[in-house]
């Protein structure tokens, strides 16, 4: 095992987890951001119905993830968690909010269930627009000095991180808006086809102007982006992205009811958007100077701990998967799957 580049293993893995979270609780979380466009109790309701076999579980993938930056890159822990303290607090609030707004609205009284549908959709938006400022603040970087962050409590805070935690409110909610329109039918499935179709632009424009933004304030990535051979990795990205998005419109207004297609468009979206990140900040786990070499724990470290993710990972992929199956196909008012 000590002839294996350890540390690269591990970046993949928590890219991997980092990855499966977004896309397993980016469609839980867009259907509490979607909760203020639908009115009606039982839409919600069904809403809702849709994750609720599988939304519990989709946080493993948050906590595998952070558990392996500890144990694999500490320096890189402590570094982030130290910059990103606030978003992430907050971040965790939100999904603690919605979480036990989620279990209570369905016990709630109909006088008070407004309150806690209040609650879950603000928990929504809370995680995601948190989720998304510390993935700006990621991508502007941060002061270290010796081990240690350096900077101050607020410096996540700029327009640029405010920006990018937007945008993935709006990456998410085109995630709910798909996943509702292949796991419901009738008014509700036509109600978030029109909603996806009015996103889909919404979030190509967010993608074009930090696609702008970033190199023109971040030299480095501008140099990266545009330069032999990084060019080729990066060009098929704008080209799949808009390849996708004018695919994802095509079915949102075509005269047949789309269903699994225009979700797996979307996941196609978000993947594209996370590998133009991980081609912009490779090999930096730190930006913009600490690669994932310099952050690495002990190679004795890293091994140990691979053998527990080598037989935990696959369970954690087993399980995951009978759940999805088990509960696939469409979720009806009043009946559940069928």
């Amino acid at each position: 095992m000590m002839n294996l580049d350890l540390s690269l293993i591990w970046v993949l893995i928590i890219g991997f987890g980092l990855m499966m979270y977004v896309v397993m609780d980016g469609f839980d979380l867009g259907i509490g951001i979607l909760f203020p466009f639908v009115k009606a109790t039982p839409e919600r309701d069904l809403m809702v119905n849709t994750v609720a076999p599988v939304w519990d579980g989709n946080e493993t993938w948050l906590v595998l993830g952070g558990a392996s930056l500890l144990a694999a890159f500490p320096m890189a822990y402590a570094v982030l968690l130290s910059a990103l303290f606030i978003p992430l607090i907050l971040m965790l609030m939100g999904l603690i909010l919605r979480g036990v707004a989620f279990e209570f609205r369905f016990k709630a009284d109909e006088p008070h269930r407004p309150y806690w549908d209040i609650a879950f959709s603000g928990g929504s938006y809370m995680a995601a627009f948190f989720q998304g400022a510390a993935l700006g603040a990621f991508i502007n970087g941060f002061v270290v000095t010796g081990p240690s962050y350096g900077g101050g409590a607020l410096d996540w805070l700029t327009p640029f991180s405010a920006f990018t935690g937007l945008g993935v409110i709006a990456a998410y909610a085109l995630l709910g808006s798909t996943w509702l329109i292949m796991k419901t039918g009738g008014t509700l499935q036509g109600r978030m086809i029109a909603i996806a179709r009015r996103i889909v632009p919404v979030l190509l424009i967010g993608i074009g102007i930090v696609s702008l933004w970033t190199p023109l304030t971040h030299h480095a990535i501008a140099a990266r982006w545009f330069t032999e051979p990084n060019i080729f990795f990066f060009a098929p990205v704008p080209i799949l992205v808009l390849a996708s998005s004018f695919q994802l419109m095509r079915l949102l207004s075509g005269g047949e009811t789309p269903n699994a297609g225009p979700f797996l468009l979307a996941l196609l979206l978000l993947f594209m958007g996370y590998s133009g990140l991980a081609i912009s900040l490779w090999p930096n786990i730190v930006p913009p100077g600490i690669s994932f070499r310099d952050a690495a724990a002990p190679a004795q470290s890293q091994a140990f701990i691979l053998v527990g993710a080598v037989i935990v990972i696959p369970i954690i992929l087993a399980y995951t998967g009978w759940a999805y199956y088990v509960f696939r196909g469409k979720v009806t008012s009043g009946e559940g799957y069928h």
